[in-house]
């Protein structure tokens, strides 16, 4: 099969396609033929070795995947071959961008029927991250107010829908030119970072969601009632500016489970949440996607996903930026 293979940490250009013996599910894995896998910032973390986790070299990168099971190891009874199935591969996010990939039963579910292959794999680990930030981390509840940093952005497109699905008044963060796509998506209100301060604008939220980091992290304390909660998918917030100013702060890891996958799937069937993927390259152009990442490259909004097909050697790209509403 083909992998995309990484030797020695570096940029793009460390990314090769090799040729790999099919691998052999162990107890508790299942063997997914890949139709589809997701492309998102911690590939190239991981990529350029600033992971937070171990990834031991040489490894395959990818995490998000789509496909149909080919075989299930011992002691897995919820899948059977010829399933089909979505998920993340395992707690390192590494294997999926490959033409097969082992990935551990419990980080996987099937996927729901109208679920596009591509569009499966965009969803996982940024859905999930979405989800709990809004709900397993800040506590939200309905009629409460919450602020979304980076609104345009993978994970903030599916926070901005599922926060205005539960009833929550949402504000965003995001360019001019993305503001009617998050407004499209249920944002109350959007905020032009590029030409207004969101502290100047907002006051007493009941939690921010940080995806951005760095000074915009750090400001957003004063936008905080007191006993309020901020929450980053990005790095960890001061946690005595968070005592002084009387609100909870918290940094976290996304835990993608076949349970929180079976909550996706569920809300994209009631027609609830949708995928935003901007583009759909080859497997081969991989280091096209890592490019688009660094920003060396330009692309549209939305999640970046490579098409596996065994039968397509030559694949031209797709690229397609869509507004949902």
């Amino acid at each position: 099969m083909k992998a995309c293979r990484v030797n020695e940490f570096g940029p793009p250009e460390a990314i090769v396609l090799e040729d790999l013996p099919l691998p052999i599910p162990a107890a508790g894995e299942v063997l997914v033929r890949v139709a589809a896998a997701g492309v998102g910032p911690w590939d190239g973390w991981i990529r350029a070795g600033k992971s937070a986790l171990p990834q031991p070299l040489p490894l395959t990168l990818g995490s998000d995947l789509s496909g149909t099971v080919a075989a299930v190891g011992p002691n897995v009874s919820a899948f059977r071959p010829g399933e089909p199935v979505f998920g993340v591969t395992n707690p390192r996010f590494t294997g999926a961008c490959a033409e097969y990939a082992v990935a551990q039963a419990g980080m996987i579910a099937h996927r729901p029927e109208g679920l596009a292959e591509i569009d499966a794999a965009a969803l996982p680990v940024i859905a999930a991250t979405a989800q709990q930030a809004l709900f397993d981390q800040a506590g939200l509840q309905p009629g409460q107010t919450v602020l979304i940093h980076g609104g345009a952005g993978n994970v903030g497109a599916l926070a901005v829908q599922l926060a205005h699905q539960a009833g929550l008044q949402v504000i965003a963060t995001a360019s001019e030119r993305d503001a009617a796509s998050v407004r499209s998506l249920g944002a109350g209100r959007v905020i032009d970072y590029r030409t207004a301060r969101f502290e100047d604008e907002v006051t007493g939220v009941d939690a921010v969601i940080d995806l951005v980091g760095g000074d915009v992290q750090a400001r957003s304390f004063r936008v905080l009632r007191p006993g309020g909660a901020l929450i980053s998918a990005v790095s960890e917030p001061d946690r005595q500016e968070a005592t002084r100013r009387q609100v909870r702060a918290a940094f976290f890891l996304v835990q993608v489970t076949s349970a929180a996958l079976n909550r996706i799937a569920a809300l994209v069937q009631a027609g609830r949440l949708v995928a935003v993927v901007g583009t759909v390259l080859p497997l081969a152009a991989i280091r096209t996607a890592h490019e688009m990442l660094e920003g060396t490259r330009p692309h549209p909004s939305g999640k970046i996903v490579l098409r596996v097909a065994l039968e397509d050697s030559k694949g031209a790209s797709d690229t397609r930026a869509r507004a949902h509403t």
